[in-house]
């Protein structure tokens, strides 16, 4: 019938037609049980005049009577005329907890008499309905006690009150102590209430217990059974299990209204709408018809979900059920059109709702002209705006206005926006007024702190800081105190602009207006100054940050000693860093490294080495980054068997060095001529997990050329290809002119021509050491087609550039050629290339 059936045994259950009984008043009653009772009319007459004992013992306990010593014997009298029916009826007519709970203990110390299930009822019933949940506690203790024997039906209904309150664990205990001292013969309506119980707490795994408890005992289950069981699935969102009950009730044609109902509405909170809807078309084919408030509440769902093509369709069968939509609904109807962009139906809705009389309150009106005018289309929202001027107080009015101003705001039109809110002000109008093409003020509609707020933000972000100064100080006229969230912003805005002085000028007035600066605040601030390299106006800041218990971001920081390394400051930013520690902080690792780094770039090699055993000392733990950095800074100092031991000490710290580590020790070991030792950790990193980059091979290939070996250099080359590693630009650079030193100049020619043929241009040192390798293998003619490629490309290099005289030597071997010499004069006249003397002084001493 829907969803799949499944047969898990916790819920594969035999299913009873018939539900049990679920109230006394099916049960017999005292009068049906005594026989005398029944007979003596008398006493039953006696029972009802007002001279009576229930009456008398009504009056007796509600005067407070009972403890009067001239009233001892007439007390004795009537606890001897007790019985349980009695004790019943005078509870039930007692108004207060207190004197039914005073006559309650009363009657249970008179000799000869005991309550019995339905006197315990009768009390629980009262303790309920006034909320004492700790004497309903005391009372099933009591129960158990006393040992009361209770029939199914007084069990199931104890059990009802107890869960009412949430005593679910009260329930289960009365339940399960009553059943081990046999003193109610538990039937499947007991099961029903306590399994209906636990179902309401949410613990499914209890139902699931008590229900296999109840089939193995050969308790028949039935629709009461189940509907708890299903309720308690949906509610721990438990979807097959749930889908598996409700087909065992639907299959055995016990579904009705309320089960239909548990199922949509889980549907609707788990998002599943089409699911929810085909629940209710299935209902309607049984001829049954959802509540008003089930449709309500499945509309609220399903807009919530953004579904609102389903809620619209609800919405018409509550129309044709005759069920009469309310302000709320049409709210939800109209909130969600607007997420949805459908505006013409919102608007639709908004105007069907008026012509029922059904007045919109602000919230209506905000969607949409939020709506609206966020889409550009400001002459509806300004004819909402003036209807709603004329339903509204000007509370909800200032609402309205600030959703304008939010939709400006939110469109970039910070302008418009600062307009209207001084508009409000009355500062730039008198009377009636028009904002550009926009929104007229009819009447004066004060600004609020959230109008204030939302155009100053919108001025912030767009850098319209003096418009958002202006309206920052115009507030305190309009009666709008400021907030500690608006000054952090606007001398946020005022720092991220450099106009730091102007920021402390607000610090300042933030403190004489009784607001104290947040860590942000000062935050704020103090990256404005370790922009400008301030440092000793950041070390007046953390001073006074220290006192606030506030700490400088790290980003800050860290930030100024970058740019101190950058300029080649690095002692000063380990002075800085230095007397941040005087200050009572303790910077971060990256500021330390990013000084470490500064210094060895200056190459103050035995300092960066200094600052970073001080920081390991003190606690901070170098990271893989800081010890990149000094393997880094070693190998380029050429100091790479220092590099080893702390490559050495990361593995004994626990550290694994990266890709980076690597290849800083293969491009060290390179540059040393010790290339095995290279070729060692390239091996050593693939088996950490390492893989190499273009970045080793190229080093690899590069020292290994400088090594004098070329073959080997190119089945590296090939290697790394096969491994997927695509060379780039400056891999092939690498390798031709690394061929070239080792005189191969006819391969270094096919790989330069490759490289072509990628697009990738080679840069002046390598088409130079080209012409010098075919000049050497007196290959003249490839040499000065080479040349002119270069000349072409505008790669000749500058008299300044060391590749200069190296080319000028070459131009020397060209005019030696008689060919070759009328080429590169034919260059020079034409300008390609500059005339260099020497060549042709040389010519004139040959001649």
């Amino acid at each position: 019938p829907f969803g799949f059936h499944k047969n898990p045994a916790v819920i594969s259950v035999q299913i009873q037609s018939q539900p049990s009984v679920f109230s006394r008043s099916q049960e017999v009653s005292p009068l049906q049980q005594s026989p005398t009772l029944a007979k003596d009319h008398s006493i039953l007459r006696l029972l009802l005049l007002p001279s009576s004992v229930n009456c008398r013992l009504i009056t007796i306990f509600t005067k407070r009577l009972y403890n009067v010593s001239n009233n001892k014997e007439e007390m004795q009298l009537l606890g001897e005329k007790l019985n349980p029916y009695i004790v019943e009826i005078v509870l039930k007519g007692f108004k207060s907890w207190r004197i039914a709970n005073d006559f309650f203990l009363w009657a249970s110390e008179q000799k000869g008499y005991e309550h019995n299930c339905y006197t315990y009822n009768t009390m629980a019933s009262i303790h309920s309905k006034f909320q004492k949940t700790t004497r309903l506690k005391f009372l099933a203790l009591d129960v158990v006690n006393s040992r009361c024997r209770m029939t199914p039906g007084a069990l199931g209904f104890f059990i009802r009150c107890l869960s009412s309150h949430g005593l679910v664990d009260e329930a289960v205990y009365l339940f399960e102590q009553l059943k081990r001292l046999k003193l109610c013969v538990v039937n499947s309506y007991s099961y029903n209430c306590l399994i209906e119980a636990i179902a309401k707490s949410g613990r499914f795994e209890f139902v699931e217990m008590r229900l296999t408890e109840m089939r193995d005992e050969g308790w028949e289950v039935d629709k009461f059974t189940l509907t708890p069981i299903l309720q308690a699935y949906c509610n721990a969102r438990k979807f097959d299990e749930a889908l598996i009950i409700f087909n065992q009730i639907y299959d055995r044609g016990w579904v009705d209204e309320h089960v239909f109902t548990i199922l949509m509405i889980a549907f609707s909170k788990w998002g599943e709408v089409d699911k929810a809807f085909e629940l209710i078309e299935r209902m309607e084919d049984h001829n049954m018809r959802p509540t008003e408030k089930t449709l309500c509440s499945l509309i609220h769902g399903f807009t919530r979900e953004l579904r609102v093509d389903k809620a619209l369709q609800l919405f018409d069968k509550m129309r044709i059920l005759a069920f009469n939509p309310d302000l709320p609904l049409y709210s939800v109807l109209i909130e969600g059109l607007c997420k949805t962009n459908e505006l013409d139906k919102a608007l639709y809705l908004y105007t069907e709702m008026k012509s029922f009389k059904i007045f919109p309150d602000a919230y209506v009106y905000k969607n949409l002209i939020s709506s609206f005018s966020g889409q550009g289309d400001l002459v509806t929202a300004n004819k909402l705006l003036e209807e709603g001027e004329e339903e509204l107080d000007l509370a909800a009015m200032v609402v309205l206005y600030n959703a304008i101003l939010d939709s400006l705001v939110s469109k970039g039109l910070t302008d418009k926006a600062y307009l209207l809110v001084r508009a409000m002000m009355g500062t730039e109008c008198i009377g009636e007024s028009v904002i550009g093409d926009l929104f007229r003020v009819k009447k004066t509609v004060l600004p609020n702190y959230d109008s204030f707020a939302v155009v100053i933000d919108g001025l912030c972000k767009t850098t319209k800081l003096d418009e958002a100064l202006v309206l920052f100080r115009d507030m305190i006229h309009m009666g709008c105190e400021r907030t500690v969230i608006l000054y952090n912003n606007v001398i946020n805005a005022l720092c991220d602009s450099n106009r730091l002085e102007e920021s402390f000028e607000l610090l300042r007035e933030m403190k004489e207006s009784g607001f104290k600066p947040t860590e942000f605040t000062h935050n704020c601030i103090c990256g404005c100054l370790c922009t400008r390299e301030n440092i000793s106006a950041v070390l007046d800041l953390l001073r006074e940050m220290r006192v606030c218990g506030h700490e400088p971001w790290i980003k800050h920081y860290s930030g100024l000693v970058k740019q101190l390394c950058s300029q080649g400051k690095a002692v000063e930013a380990c002075g800085f860093l230095a007397d941040i520690v005087r200050e009572g902080f303790l910077p971060d690792i990256i500021a330390y490294s990013a000084a470490i780094d500064g210094l060895f770039k200056i190459r103050e090699v035995d300092r960066a080495m200094e600052l970073f055993q001080d920081i390991s000392t003190r606690g901070h733990g170098p990271d893989v980054v800081a010890y990149n950095i000094v393997i880094d800074g070693l190998c380029k100092v050429e100091r790479v068997l220092d590099a080893r031991k702390f490559l050495n000490e990361m593995f004994e710290k626990g550290l694994l060095p990266s890709v980076v580590t690597y290849n800083s020790m293969v491009d060290g070991l390179c540059k040393a001529n010790d290339i095995d030792q290279a070729f060692h950790y390239y091996k050593e990193m693939i088996s950490e997990g390492r893989e190499p980059t273009i970045i080793t091979f190229t080093t690899l290939i590069d020292g290994l050329c400088n090594g004098g070996r070329p073959d080997d250099a190119l089945m590296l080359w090939n290697e790394m290809i096969e491994q997927g590693c695509a060379p780039n630009r400056i891999a092939y650079m690498a390798l031709v002119y690394g061929l070239c030193k080792c005189n191969t100049s006819k391969v270094a020619q096919i790989y330069f021509n490759e490289m072509k043929e990628k697009e990738m241009r080679p840069d002046t040192y390598v088409y130079v050491a080209l012409i010098t390798a075919h000049i050497s293998n007196k290959d003249l003619f490839l040499a000065l087609e080479i040349l002119k490629e270069m000349v072409h490309k505008e790669e000749f290099p500058a008299s300044s550039d060391k590749n200069y005289p190296i080319l000028v030597e070459a131009l020397r071997k060209f005019s030696e050629n008689s060919t070759t010499s009328l080429v590169v004069q034919n260059l020079i006249s034409e300008g390609c290339i500059p005339a260099i003397c020497s060549v042709s002084e040389e010519g004139d001493k040959e001649g």
